[in-house]
C-alpha cells in the first residue's frame, strides 16, 4: 500500500485560470491498483474544509488551512490513505479550490471545480457556514449548471436528468458554525430532517418560484443519497486562526463529538467509486479519468460519462492483456532452468500459468463485451507456448544426440578403424548397434524427442550397415537379403514409434486445449453474472432514490410525482434492456469461444487423423527386427 505522508497537488489552476493534471500525482495513482473510496469537499473559500479533510486523514496538519481572506488552496489537492475500515482499499481525499473567490476572473471556473469533484468522487461534502437557508441554497448556482458540463452520453444524444442519479456521488452537507435549534414548527427534529426541510419545494409555476425550486430539485435529483451534519463554533473566535495546532482540550467536545460522527459516517457508509456499468474503479484508474476530465474541459468539450467509460475499457484492457501475458511469461521463463522437461511437466505448468493469465486478465477488464482482448490474450499465450515447447523440445534433441554420440562413439571409432570390415564383422556391429539403442532407450525414457533422434540415428547407419554387410564375405547371399528385409523392418518400425511419439503429444495437446477451455468458459460466464450484479446493483440504487422522492413529492406534487413515477418505469425499463443486452452480448461471446474452441479442437483432430492416416499407409512387416527393439 502505497503511503503518503502529505497531500500533493492533483489538479493545478494555472495563471491564466487554464486546470492542468500534475503528472507527480497520476504517477501516485498509477501505483494503486486497490478499489478506492473518493471523498471531495466543495464550499466557499474559507470556511474549513481543509480542517475536515484532515480529520478523514486521521492527522491534524496536511492540507493548507488559511488564516486570511485568500484562498489557499488551488485546484484540487489530493491525499491517499489506508481506507481505515475497508480492507484491500484506499481512501482517496480531494480539497477542492474554495468556490466564490473575488480574485478569480473566470465566472464559470467554480462550476469547472465543482464539475470535476462530482465526476471523481464517490461522495462529495458540501461545506458552508451559518444555516441552510435560501441564500445557502441559491449560491449552488454550480449544482444547476452541472448538465452543462457534464453528459451521460454523446452531447448531442438527449438523455433523461434522472440517469444521472445512477453516477453521481453520495450528497453530504456540512454545516459549520451552525448556531440554531434544529426545530422546526416546535417540533424537535434531526439534522437530515433539517436538511430536507430546506430543500423542500414550493408549489407554483411562476419564475420567482422556479428560481427557488431549481437548485433544490437539482439537489434531490441528481444525488442518490443525502446526508446532513450541523458543527458548531469549533473554539473561541480568537483561537480559530489555530485551529490546526490546538490542543484537543481546548476545542469544543460537541464539535469533536459530530466531527467523530462525520468521519465514522464516511468510513462506513461512502461507497467505492464506479464507472458506469458499476466498474470499480482504481487508483490507476482514477488518475486517467482525472486525465481524461481535465483534458476536455480545457478543450472547451463536455466531459462525457459513456465516453470516458470507452476510453478508460480500451486503457484498461489492453493492460489487462498485457498483464495476463506477463503472468504467463514470467512464470514459464522459470522453467527454462530445468530444460529439457517431460511433456505432461510443461503442459501442466502451462495449463496452470494460463489459467492464472486469464484470473489475472478478469480481474481488470472490463466491457469486453465480444470477448476481443481475451481472445487476443489467449493467441498470444498460445503463440508463447509454442515457442516455449519448441525450445523444450531443442533442448530434448540437443540432451538425446549427445547421450546417442556419446553411447554410438566406440563403434564409430571401431568403423574408423575397420574393426568390422572383417568376416563376422556385420554380426559384432549389430550386436554393438543393439546394446546402444538398448541403452539409449534406458536414458532417454522420458525424453519427447528419444525416438525422433533415435530413428535420425538409425537412417544414418543404415547405409554403413549395408556396407559391413557386404564386406562380410562369411555371409551368404541369402543371409544378406534376410539382413537387408531385418533392416527396412527395424528403421519402419522406429519411424511408425516417432509417428506414434507425435501423435501421443497432439493428443494430450487437445487434452489440453479442451480443458483450458471449459475453465475459460467458467470464468467468462462468473464475469459475466458479476457484471450484471454490478450493473443491476447500479440500478437498484438509482431506483430506491426515485422512489424515496416520489414518496416525498406525493404529498404536495401530483404532477411532479406522476412524472417521477415516469421516470421509475423508464427505469426499470431501461434496466431490462441493459440486461437483456449485456445478456445476448455475453451469450454471443460464449457462443463465439464455442465456436472458436471447436474450430480449434477440430483443426487438431484433422492434423491427428492425418497421421493416423499417414501411420497406416505406411508397410507393415509382420518379421521383428533382429535384435534392435
Amino acid at each position: 500500500m502505497l503511503i503518503m505522508d502529505k497531500p500533493v497537488c492533483l489538479i493545478d489552476t494555472e495563471s491564466d485560470g487554464k486546470l492542468s493534471v500534475q503528472q507527480s500525482a497520476l504517477q501516485i495513482l498509477q501505483k494503486i491498483e486497490q478499489p478506492v473510496v473518493v471523498v471531495a469537499v466543495v464550499g466557499l473559500y474559507r470556511t474549513g474544509k481543509s480542517y475536515l479533510m484532515n480529520r478523514l486523514a486521521g492527522k491534524q496538519t496536511g492540507f493548507a488551512l488559511g488564516s486570511t481572506i485568500e484562498s489557499k488552496t488551488k485546484g484540487i489537492w489530493m491525499w491517499c490513505v489506508p481506507h481505515p475500515t475497508k480492507k484491500e482499499t484506499t481512501l482517496v481525499l480531494l480539497d477542492t479550490e474554495g468556490l466564490g473567490d473575488v480574485d478569480k476572473g473566470d465566472s464559470k471556473h467554480d462550476t469547472k471545480i465543482f464539475s470535476l469533484a462530482v465526476l471523481l468522487s464517490s461522495t462529495i461534502v458540501l461545506n458552508s457556514r451559518g444555516t441552510i437557508d435560501n441564500r445557502a441554497i441559491q449560491k449552488l448556482q454550480y449544482v444547476t449548471e452541472l448538465t452543462e458540463y457534464i453528459k451521460i452520453k454523446s452531447p448531442d444524444e438527449v438523455v433523461d436528468d434522472s440517469e444521472f442519479v445512477k453516477f453521481f456521488p453520495s450528497f453530504i452537507w456540512a454545516v459549520r458554525d451552525f448556531t440554531l435549534q434544529l426545530n422546526i414548527n416546535g417540533k424537535d427534529t434531526t439534522e437530515d430532517e433539517y436538511l430536507e426541510f430546506a430543500l423542500k419545494l414550493k408549489l407554483g409555476t411562476s419564475p420567482k418560484v422556479n428560481t427557488y425550486n431549481l437548485p433544490r430539485e437539482c439537489i434531490r435529483k441528481y444525488f442518490p443519497s443525502r446526508k446532513c451534519f450541523t458543527f458548531p463554533f469549533p473554539t473561541k473566535p480568537e483561537n480559530i486562526l489555530y485551529l490546526e495546532t490546538l490542543d484537543q482540550a481546548e476545542i469544543s467536545k460537541h464539535f469533536l463529538e459530530v466531527a467523530d460522527r462525520f468521519c465514522q459516517f464516511i468510513f462506513n457508509q461512502s461507497q467505492i467509486k464506479h464507472l458506469k456499468d458499476g466498474h470499480k474503479v482504481t487508483g490507476r484508474v482514477l488518475g486517467h479519468l482525472a486525465k481524461t476530465y481535465v483534458e476536455t474541459i480545457s478543450s472547451g468539450a463536455v466531459p462525457c460519462l459513456e465516453n470516458a467509460v470507452i476510453a478508460m475499457a480500451t486503457i484498461e484492457n489492453e493492460g489487462a492483456v498485457k498483464e495476463g501475458l506477463e503472468v504467463y511469461k514470467s512464470g514459464m521463463e522459470k522453467l527454462k532452468n530445468s530444460y529439457p522437461l517431460e511433456l505432461n511437466k510443461i503442459n501442466a505448468e502451462h495449463q496452470r500459468l494460463h489459467l492464472m493469465a486469464t484470473q489475472t486478465f478478469m480481474k481488470r477488464c472490463f466491457r469486453d463485451n465480444d470477448g476481443m482482448y481475451l481472445t487476443s490474450l489467449e493467441e498470444a499465450i498460445n503463440h508463447e507456448f509454442d515457442r516455449y515447447l519448441l525450445d523444450n523440445e531443442k533442448a530434448s534433441e540437443g540432451k538425446c544426440e549427445c547421450i546417442i554420440s556419446g553411447l554410438s562413439k566406440p563403434m564409430n571409432e571401431g568403423i574408423t578403424g575397420g574393426y568390422y570390415a572383417r568376416p563376422g564383422g556385420h554380426n559384432h556391429f549389430c550386436r554393438d548397434l543393439e546394446n546402444i539403442v538398448i541403452q539409449y532407450n534406458t536414458l532417454t525414457t522420458k525424453e519427447i524427442k528419444s525416438a525422433e533422434v533415435l530413428e535420425k540415428f538409425l537412417q544414418e547407419k543404415a547405409a554403413i550397415t549395408t556396407s559391413i554387410m557386404q564386406a562380410d564375405n562369411k555371409l551368404t547371399e541369402n543371409e544378406r537379403r534376410t539382413w537387408e528385409e531385418r533392416k527396412r523392418t527395424v528403421l519402419l518400425e522406429q519411424e511408425n514409434k516417432t509417428q506414434k511419439e507425435k501423435q501421443r503429444q497432439l493428443e494430450k495437446k487437445i487434452e489440453n486445449e479442451r480443458y483450458s477451455n471449459n475453465e475459460r468458459m467458467r470464468q467468462v460466464t462468473q464475469r459475466m453474472k458479476n457484471e450484471m450484479f454490478l450493473q443491476k446493483q447500479q440500478m437498484e440504487r438509482a431506483m430506491e432514490s426515485k422512489l424515496r422522492e416520489k414518496t416525498a413529492l406525493e404529498k404536495s406534487f401530483q404532477e411532479k410525482a406522476d412524472r417521477m413515477a415516469r421516470e421509475i418505469d423508464e427505469l426499470k425499463r431501461k434496466n431490462a434492456e441493459a440486461e437483456a443486452r449485456t445478456s445476448r452480448s455475453y451469450a454471443q461471446m460464449i457462443e463465439d469461444q464455442r465456436r472458436r474452441n471447436a474450430e480449434k479442437i477440430e483443426a487438431l483432430r484433422q492434423q491427428h487423423r492425418q497421421q493416423m492416416e499417414a501411420i497406416k499407409s505406411r508397410p507393415q512387416s509382420s518379421s521383428s527386427s533382429c535384435s534392435i527393439q
